[in-house]
């Protein structure tokens, strides 16, 4: 089951912190490679891996591309939406990151590559086409049926690889996309779709679609992605990747949900299958869960043991929620809203904190549903409690416009026990 804007936990009890993220199915296993994001500055942490069978447990694997000793992606550095495929002419697994310094002046498309997917990554030096870096930002790949790689970029470039995947050969398309940034691509029967979201920096918007019958085009804009003002479900496009669904593989939207500042602890991902509709790709109903295996939602609601009513709305960081729940796992079911903001999320046992994590209640389109979803815990009798941090998401642009939330309000309704 995959559960939409909560906080995913891996086999070690800590959030799964990948963003700008891209999955690679190989040999029954996904990895799902992302940015290791920080807590204070939106500095380059290395790149994840965690993996897993069934796109609910997440393994970790390790930190695949460490932060480097100097150079383009050494201290002090931005490195962001790692792509990774396999060169089927090479067999290594070829990794692309945008570097950039911390003022966003720099811009270099990073290549590193390994001889096996969830192994140490080396960095090789930067993505050339013509014998110059490929100095681009936002990047996304693609990996047609024929094996060819492409790299995506912003304003809608599109980039043919080498046979090897280390070099661009040719670039294939341009400027299909104005202002367009976080491009991903995929295949269907009905031709080539490119995702693009609009530069609004962390705040998401209405993500746009575009289909061609080639890579090379011709290619013409084929409406929104999402229902006009969801803005993507209050996501931004990452990737597309193909998930094995009995004997046949369909398309997901991988979509990040940003939480600046504290992107490490409080970013979420927004995960749907892709539908296609009049030739076009779109996302249906927004599902805060669904079985990947079958592609059905789920209502975590009508399957929990208990509903609690549990009415709180604040901003104080001195009023806390607390509930006592008996169970293993537990949901918070509350409104986010452009008016709202932090709240720490803990479960105790007998006064001691087991778990705590920092929850998002920001939104720019408002939404009540899941907050929150715990790890699975012992049986037992907890306190679930919530506290507003009194922190404001809010960020601006480099020309000073002002992003995020209006205030810190938190917004709870009910508690689910669910095991």
């Amino acid at each position: 089951m995959i559960l939409n804007g909560v906080p995913w936990f891996d086999d070690r009890g800590e959030v799964v912190n990948a963003h700008g993220a891209c999955l690679v199915d190989h040999e029954g296993r996904y990895y799902l490679f992302g940015e290791h994001k920080t807590d204070d500055v939106n500095r380059f942490d290395g790149v994840g891996c965690w993996s897993s069978t069934d796109l609910e447990h997440w393994r970790f694997e390790r930190v695949v591309l460490p932060v480097q000793p100097d150079g383009p992606l050494g201290p002090d550095r931005v490195g962001e939406r790692p792509k990774v495929m396999r060169c089927p002419a090479t067999g290594r697994f070829v990794m692309y990151v945008h570097s950039d310094d911390l003022g966003y002046t720099d811009p270099l498309v990073a290549v590193a590559t390994c001889d096996t997917v969830a192994g140490e990554y080396r960095w090789h030096g930067p993505l050339e086409h013509q014998g110059e870096p490929v100095r681009r930002w936002d990047i996304g790949a693609f990996q047609d049926d024929d094996g060819a790689g492409y790299l995506l970029v912003h304003e809608g470039d599109v980039y043919l690889l080498a046979d090897d995947y280390l070099t661009a050969q040719e670039k294939v398309a341009e400027h299909l996309a104005p202002g367009g940034e976080s491009p991903a691509m995929w295949r269907s029967d009905d031709g080539y779709h490119l995702l693009v979201s609009h530069k609004t920096s962390w705040e998401c918007n209405d993500n746009e679609v575009l289909t061609a019958p080639t890579v090379r085009g011709p290619w013409r804009h084929a409406g929104l992605l999402a229902p006009a003002g969801t803005l993507t479900h209050n996501s931004q496009c990452s990737f597309v990747a193909r998930v094995r669904r009995g004997d046949d593989v369909v398309p997901m939207y991988v979509g990040d949900r940003w939480s600046f500042p504290h992107q490490a602890s409080a970013a979420t991902q927004v995960w749907l299958p892709l539908l296609t509709d009049g030739g076009a790709a779109r996302l249906g109903q927004y599902w805060p869960a669904w079985d990947p295996a079958t592609g059905e939602q789920v209502r975590l609601a009508d399957d929990a043991l208990d509903v609690v009513e549990a009415p709180f709305r604040s901003g104080a960081p001195d009023d806390r929620l607390e509930v006592d729940v008996e169970g293993a796992r537990f949901a918070v079911v509350g409104t986010t809203d452009g008016g709202s903001g932090y709240a720490r999320v803990e479960l105790l046992d007998a006064g001691h904190v087991v778990t705590s994590h920092l929850v998002d209640f920001y939104a720019k389109v408002p939404d009540t549903g899941l907050r929150y979803v715990s790890p699975v815990l012992p049986a037992g009798r907890w306190t679930l409690r919530v506290t507003p941090t009194g922190e404001v998401p809010t960020w601006s642009q480099k020309d000073g416009t002002r992003f995020g939330s209006t205030g810190s309000r938190v917004t709870v309704h009910r508690v689910l026990v669910l095991a």
